[in-house]
């Protein structure tokens, strides 16, 4: 069953009764669990799978998906893997050349210089695998034992979505237009789909493409927002469209709460946002900070009614470069299994507070922020927008 999905502020579109079936939907986290899904749905696969990642690693994990995945192509299952030539740029020719030999449809998106194009922003963000149009994995976490966890480290905190529902069917056309270069799909309506008693859609950013649905979705979250928010980011650097939108939603007194790295993979991006933390704080938003592992979740819950989750962070490169693809769900129930596990990251966190945040704010650190945030901003603006101006136009395909 499908619902149409217009601009309307998120809670008018929910099913007010009942709870979600697991069958159709469910909150996955980073670590083994969602790794053992990941090759279950491989394993049963019988007809065709899509696999697209921003990273895929030559290391204990990468080799168990790709073990998996040539199984299936043995098994005559159509087998397509999309892979972000700059993300998996360290993956060896020969582990891709052994998965096209064991009969894997499989293509890099956009190597970073060629005649066809120079989109150095423009990367294939996603993170989804489909199998038979029937089920689906949605979410941030990529192919690579830093998701998985290991014996020495904890698991990168993120987030993702299994669905058994329509939408499955959607996402493996959304998948095939991207593997096949046919880019953001016109061909799909913007609908909600019914998962059990939650509604389901998909929503997809390529600016380049006028695809910004999770940048609209988010942005009319706070705005429409009535009690609380609640965001775990990485990478967080809101440029002014959802910055002006999380402070105005502040200033009606709507609790905000972001769950931010206190470890990131790129300290530069961490120390950029901390330049921010001064302001989010004036503007009685909370700070906690995660340091058990790195955190790379991109997922929020806005008045336990409507959630996302996907591989969208809240900053210009997401919004306006790369591509990427969230699941929105409408469901209290699912929003409160979501918020639920918040509060369990909350309970390990430092929070972040005026006086705290005092306490290192020496003047070197400052400076150091401050430098940090500058670049940052400027490489965004960089890698987001000057690449969209193609050279060498007359050798495009």
């Amino acid at each position: 069953m499908e619902h149409k999905r217009t601009t309307l502020k998120p809670h008018d579109r929910l099913f007010q009764n009942g709870t979600d079936n697991t069958e159709h939907i469910e909150l996955v986290r980073s670590g083994e669990d969602y790794f053992l899904r990941l090759e279950k749905l491989i394993d049963k696969a019988e007809k065709e799978i899509h696999l697209q990642t921003y990273i895929f690693e030559n290391d204990e994990t990468g080799n168990r998906i790709a073990s998996c995945l040539k199984k299936a192509a043995q098994r005559k299952v159509e087998v397509y893997v999309l892979l972000d030539a700059y993300g998996s740029a360290a993956l060896p020719n020969s582990f891709a050349q052994d998965l096209v030999q064991h009969g894997i449809l499989l293509r890099f998106f956009s190597p970073l210089f060629s005649l066809n194009n120079f989109y150095i922003g423009r990367r294939m963000h996603h993170k989804i695998a489909v199998v038979d149009e029937k089920i689906a994995l949605i979410g941030g976490i990529n192919i690579a034992d830093k998701y998985r966890g290991t014996k020495a480290s904890k698991p990168w905190l993120d987030y993702a979505v299994q669905l058994n529902c329509p939408a499955a069917k959607n996402l493996q056309i959304l998948c095939s237009d991207y593997f096949y270069k046919r880019g953001s799909s016109k061909k799909i309506p913007p609908v909600l789909h019914s998962a059990g008693s939650a509604l389901v859609g998909i929503l997809q950013n390529d600016w380049l493409q006028r695809k910004t649905e999770v940048c609209d979705a988010y942005t009319n979250a706070f705005i429409y927002a009535k009690e609380e928010i609640v965001i775990v980011s990485s990478y967080f650097l809101p440029g002014n469209r959802l910055a002006k939108a999380l402070k105005k939603t502040c200033k009606r007194g709507i609790k905000t709460t972001v769950i931010l790295a206190g470890i990131s993979d790129v300290p530069l991006v961490r120390r950029a946002t901390e330049h921010l933390y001064s302001s989010f704080l004036d503007h009685h938003m909370r700070i906690f900070e995660w340091n058990n592992s790195v955190v790379h979740g991109k997922a929020a819950v806005v008045d336990n009614k409507w959630s996302t989750i996907g591989s969208f962070n809240l900053n210009s490169l997401s919004c306006y470069g790369s591509i990427e693809m969230n699941v929105e769900v409408h469901s209290v129930n699912f929003a409160k299994i979501l918020r639920a596990d918040f509060e369990m990251v909350i309970s390990q966190c430092n929070e972040i507070t005026k006086g705290s945040l005092r306490q290192r704010a020496g003047i070197f650190n400052k400076l150091g922020n401050w430098i940090s945030y500058h670049m940052v901003r400027t490489a965004m603006l960089f890698l987001t927008f000057l690449p969209h101006l193609r050279f060498l136009k007359n050798y495009r395909l």
